[in-house]
């Protein structure tokens, strides 16, 4: 399939797991990806292992100049950007009660700030242009809450309730933005926050009504589709992609 034949698609923390998922099926759709992560080596590996005119920036999301840098970089070379993925995140997980207050700050300071800074670099562009597509990766820990995860929540609460002000603002632009909600997916963030302990894994799979962890693929497919033609006529909308995890 070619359904982002000639889009030039941004993806953040595209480096490795989800983001690196979301980058392969752009690629393969027929988009041109930017790869962008705070590690610059891993960008340049999933640019490489990409082909075509994929190119690998080192852009951390929580700092404005890094991201107006490689906003300009890329309207340079390109000319133009039609799909922006906020995927780039962070968690460290405990009890909110004994969390250390300078990890809240990360934690907001990545995945919130991080999809704030990104749209407003790059939403004027597209506005401009009269065209574009915006998706969101927030989780199902900001729809209904997960233990442990309390800051990581309301931050990606607030990725939601900020995707949908977005789609309003810029609609009449042409510009639509959407949210994908992950739930526990197998990927190397999750096991660096407990999902390498075989009990907490286990059940988790058996709380799944397809049994088993979402692969970076699953949630790959479904931002292709919000990124495409076929979604131009969606906007404001939240997805769940948990195996029936959440279901609302």
């Amino acid at each position: 399939m070619t359904r982002l034949r000639d889009k030039i698609a941004i993806v953040t923390g595209a480096g490795r797991g989800i983001g690196r998922g979301i980058a392969e099926k752009m690629a393969a759709e027929g988009a041109t990806v930017v790869v962008t992560d705070i590690d610059e080596t891993t960008a340049s590996e999933t640019a490489a292992a990409l082909g075509g005119e994929a190119i690998g920036i080192r852009t951390d999301v929580t700092a404005r100049d890094s991201v107006n840098a490689m906003v300009e970089q890329v309207t340079e070379r390109y000319g133009r950007m039609d799909v922006l993925v906020n995927n780039a995140g962070w968690d460290k997980v405990g009890p909110f009660v004994d969390s250390d207050p300078a990890d809240w700050d990360r934690v907001i300071q990545i995945n919130l700030y991080g999809v704030l800074n990104t749209s407003y670099a790059v939403l004027p562009i597209m506005g401009e242009q009269g065209h574009g597509s915006v998706v969101n990766i927030a989780s199902d820990a900001g729809r209904v809450g997960s233990s442990g995860e309390a800051v990581y929540s309301a931050a990606k609460g607030g990725i939601i309730a900020f995707t949908k002000t977005m789609a309003r603002e810029m609609s009449r632009r042409q510009v639509n933005v959407n949210c994908v909600c992950p739930g526990p997916a197998d990927t190397a963030l999750f096991n660096s926050i407990g999902g390498d302990n075989p009990k907490l894994r286990e059940a988790l799979i058996k709380a799944i009504p397809f049994r088993r962890l979402a692969q970076p693929s699953d949630l790959a497919n479904v931002v292709a589709f919000f990124a495409s033609d076929e979604a131009g006529y969606v906007t404001g909308q939240t997805i769940s992609v948990s195996g029936g995890l959440t279901m609302a």
